[in-house]
């Protein structure tokens, strides 16, 4: 039986999504530990991967049970008492050609950041940048929604298939002392959305122009290879 789980995670704990050779210490080599505790040897797919420090609100998915385990919700409970850093917020039962990377139709990434210096219990969750131009913001983030050759907006030696993707959706908000960015889209390329964040913000700080932006995101030259901080990213919410 093949089940779909929507996840959790604090990603400072943790060298990433995706399993590595190096350590175990990574969200999916958590949850497969914590299968194979459980008599459950199904490899773990998720939607995406996420970077070392980068967090989950929504993370998706899917791996398959033996007949024994037909009890979604105790497997479920059990789950959650064995993990550290991660919480399974909901497992259902789904279709056996289910995919959660391949299925998957939108993503969405929530950036969070302050202009004041986060607190000693705020700074693994949140990130800073001082004083911007809220308007310049949104202005540098319009020029990225619609179908565009992301290659100069991908970490180096990251081979895909295609580096064109769809933005559908790119906003700043502000809300209670937060300051919000969402960027939703088909897919995302390795670093590519702390790479948009860290673009847009130099520009809302006087540090980039407008036409820069808009060459890179053309792919006409190169003006920025920098990230965002890893600690105000999370992987929001995966449509099927």
């Amino acid at each position: 039986m093949r089940v779909k789980a929507v996840i959790a995670y604090d990603g400072s704990h943790f060298f990433g999504f995706q399993k590595q050779k190096s350590t175990p210490n990574t969200v999916a080599g958590e949850l497969e530990s914590a299968l194979h505790s459980v008599h459950i040897s199904s490899e773990i797919m998720g939607s995406g991967r996420t970077d070392a420090g980068v967090h989950a609100t929504g993370q998706v998915i899917h791996f398959d049970l033996p007949p024994y385990w037909d009890d979604v919700n105790k497997l479920k409970l059990t789950l959650n008492r064995k993990l550290k850093h991660i919480v399974i917020k909901h497992i259902t039962q789904v279709n056996e050609t289910f995919h959660a990377r391949f299925s998957a139709k939108k993503r969405m990434y929530r950036y969070v950041f302050k202009t004041q210096k986060p607190s000693v219990f705020e700074e693994t969750y949140i990130s800073y940048y001082s004083h911007f131009n809220e308007k310049k913001l949104q202005n540098a983030l319009d020029l990225f929604i619609g179908i565009h050759d992301f290659k100069y907006f991908k970490k180096t030696g990251s081979p895909t298939h295609t580096d064109v993707r769809e933005i559908y959706t790119a906003k700043y908000l502000y809300k209670k002392g937060f300051h919000l960015i969402y960027f939703q889209a088909n897919g995302f390329l390795r670093s590519q959305v702390r790479m948009m964040v860290e673009m847009c913000m130099q520009y809302a700080q006087g540090r980039v122009t407008l036409e820069q932006v808009s060459e890179q995101i053309k792919t006409q030259k190169k003006h920025n290879q920098r990230l965002a901080p890893p600690e105000g990213l999370y992987l929001a919410q995966i449509s099927y």
